[in-house]
């Protein structure tokens, strides 16, 4: 079974906002700043609905028969219409179980309407048994199926009360959590022009993501614990191997843990 853990950073998408607020003149920081101020007075929370996220970031963490990976999809220098490509593309050559946190509430939506802006073709992903029997009764729209497991959704019982925070339950198990930054510092960041930093955090949180998904399946019987201890001896043995110095940090992190 390919598994395939992700996790974006979005930024306020100010050329949409420009057009639909009709802010023609101003700069992107105004922009950003009235959209910013608009939304908190409709909804008490900056954060901005899905389609006025622009990506600036897509993490993964593939694990597929023998291999394990974790990498920023592209570079600091590819447009989000790449970004948006290179993922669904993922899912066109693995057809992978996607495992996400907040992934039914946030990313995946983004991911949808971002597709749709940048017409980004992805058959795989919507495919859900006119072309493939075998997507019929499972496959990544349907909140029930096991294509796509929102861990929060799944852990909360579906329920928004009971709802965690990534950084709290990863530490809570003894994972590192968030690392260096979080999503508040996102925009700060992308001005500054510290995509790279961006994308390491990326990284950090599909990496969380998929260890709190290797916890997952040792509580619901699908891994015993010695095959729990072997899955995270991979990711240690594949963190230690590398050399940029998040993962770095997040391997020494977990094991003082």
């Amino acid at each position: 079974m390919n598994v395939l853990a992700f996790d974006i950073e979005t930024v306020p998408d100010v050329a949409s906002g420009r057009r639909l607020l009709a802010l023609d003149g101003l700069g992107d920081a105004e922009v950003a700043q009235i959209m910013r101020q608009r939304q908190q007075q409709a909804s008490g929370t900056e954060m901005m609905r899905h389609h006025l996220n622009r990506i600036v970031a897509v993490a993964v963490v593939l694990r597929a028969g023998d291999r394990f990976r974790v990498w920023a999809l592209g570079d600091a220098e590819s447009s989000e219409r790449e970004l948006v490509e290179r993922f669904f593309d993922g899912i066109e050559r693995y057809s992978p179980n996607l495992v996400s946190w907040n992934g039914s509430g946030f990313d995946l939506p983004v991911l949808h309407y971002r597709a749709m802006l940048h017409g980004v073709s992805a058959p795989r992903y919507w495919e859900s048994g006119d072309d493939d029997q075998g997507f019929r009764w499972n496959n990544y729209l349907n909140r029930f199926h096991a294509r796509h497991t929102d861990l929060m959704d799944v852990l909360a019982g579906y329920q928004p009360r009971a709802f965690a925070r990534l950084d709290e339950i990863a530490q809570m198990l003894g994972f590192p959590g968030k690392l260096g930054m979080d999503g508040s510092g996102v925009w700060d960041a992308f001005v500054a022009g510290e995509i790279e930093r961006i994308r390491a955090y990326c990284e950090v949180d599909a990496l969380n993501t998929f260890l709190l998904h290797l916890r997952y399946e040792l509580v619901r019987g699908r891994l015993s614990r010695d095959g729990y201890e072997r899955e995270c001896d991979v990711v240690r043995d594949v963190l230690g191997a590398d050399a940029r110095g998040h993962l770095a940090e997040f391997l020494q992190a977990w094991t003082r843990s």
